[in-house]
């Protein structure tokens, strides 16, 4: 298993690449090879030393660096990130075959299963040489690449998204198409993805697996087995928000949609995380004469999370440009009934009856159909409790790392059988 980030400590692709990587350990003889710079929290956390290898990777530092200099930090302009460390990322899987390769070539291993990088312009060094000795190659779960929707210019700009107006360039890079035609599964974790990577190529899509990359932990989401307490007649419904508070959250246009149903006290709004847009969120909710009904919880570590999530029973998701939506399962996972646009990863994870999906629209008509989706809500409290049961019941039974593990382990068979018609079914 290679996952270039795997660190418990961290969130997004470094907690996907140590959850799904520990996962599958459970299930299947496997040796995980990761960056130097996450050893120490692996060993913090309990990983057996034996169970991986640690690759020093200093092109992928000096990327880094570059990045976040050009981003002015690291909470905007992710595309400059992802484009630097793609660059530099090949030395990584050098340094791999230099290593393994001879292990390789002995047939110590049945595959090599490339986790992360998650974006699917990441060419791979090893496609070429693990097609040549026949070790089959699966790349995923891929995502990335999803448009910026008509209508929000402002707000990319604003997210310091320049370099995204170039991205077509990616197809230019030196190994990139070989690495999709060498490989012998893409598991591709959107739908956009899986069009963009697999495209009119009928040899590519016969061996595309669609597969989201998030899931929860049930040890940091005990909760997922205590169904939540039905509403108190009577009482606001409870709202939150959770993520990095920049523009494409679209944190400002929850507000704007509550902001009739926080003054007439039908709902409560709680806001958690933190980042440059936290002063101007403030400001909004001052100018709208909401401060008795909206909270700020600024950032929370991430395994405190679930005691502000816990607290509410609507987990309301504006964000106009997410890729995968782990923070949605985790609030299903507590029984919150998400509502969430029809956009990118967070629409594809909820089940019909499990949540609500706002049409992506322009500014005005989101806010709009926010304001109606939480009016309904405020209606009907006890329909919110029970669509909160099924998107919890559903995250248990599919979006568990474990549920994840014995996913892809259909996917490994099948891999090894040459990607036979029908394909692997994950939720079947």
């Amino acid at each position: 298993m290679i996952a270039e980030a795997a660190n418990p400590e961290l969130t997004s692709v470094a907690l996907i690449g140590y959850s799904l990587s520990q996962a599958l350990a459970q299930v299947c003889d496997a040796h995980l090879i990761t960056e130097s710079r996450n050893e120490s929290s692996l060993l913090k956390f309990g990983v057996s030393p034996d169970t991986f290898t640690a690759v020093t990777n200093p092109a992928q530092r000096i990327a880094f660096r570059i990045a976040t200099l050009l981003r002015g930090g690291t909470s905007l302009g992710w595309t400059i990130h992802s484009a630097l460390t793609t660059l530099a990322y090949p030395l990584f899987e050098r340094k791999i075959w230099l290593q393994f390769g001879k292990a390789l070539k002995n047939g110590d291993y049945d595959l090599v299963h490339r986790i992360t990088p998650l974006s699917p312009t990441t060419p791979s060094y090893l496609a070429k040489r693990l097609s040549k000795i026949g070790i089959p190659l699966l790349l995923g779960p891929i995502n990335g690449g999803i448009p910026w929707p008509a209508g929000f210019d402002s707000v990319r700009l604003a997210e310091r998204e320049w370099l995204g107006y170039f991205r077509d360039l990616h197809r230019l890079l030196p190994g990139l198409h070989a690495t999709r035609e060498l490989a012998s599964t893409l598991i591709l974790a959107s739908r956009h993805t899986y069009h963009e990577v697999s495209g009119n190529e009928k040899a590519l899509d016969l061996k595309s697996v669609w597969l989201p990359e998030n899931a929860i932990d049930p040890a940091r989401f005990p909760e997922i087995d205590q169904p939540p307490s039905p509403p108190s007649p009577g009482k606001p419904l409870r709202i939150a928000f959770l993520g990095r508070l920049v523009p494409y959250k679209g944190a400002d246009m929850l507000i704007e949609a509550a902001a009739p149903l926080l003054r007439s006290g039908t709902i409560t709004l709680e806001i958690i995380g933190d980042g440059p847009q936290l002063p101007a969120l403030k400001e909004l909710v001052a100018k709208e004469k909401i401060q008795d009904s909206v909270s700020f919880a600024g950032w929370v570590a991430h395994e405190k999370v679930r005691g502000h999530l816990s607290t509410a029973q609507v987990f309301a998701f504006p964000s106009v440009r997410e890729f995968g939506g782990g923070v949605v399962l985790e609030a299903m996972a507590l029984g919150l009934a998400p509502i969430v646009l029809d956009y990118g990863g967070p629409a594809e994870l909820i089940p019909d009856g499990g949540g609500t999906i706002v049409p992506i629209g322009t500014r005005e008509q989101i806010i709009a159909s926010f304001h109606q989706a939480l009016s309904q809500a405020a209606a009907d409290p006890e329909k919110v409790h029970q669509t909160g049961l099924l998107a919890q019941r559903y995250v248990r039974d599919h979006y568990t790392w474990q549920a994840k593990a014995r996913q892809l382990v259909q996917i490994y068979h099948w891999t090894l059988a040459g990607c036979p018609v029908p394909k692997p079914d994950p939720f079947a």
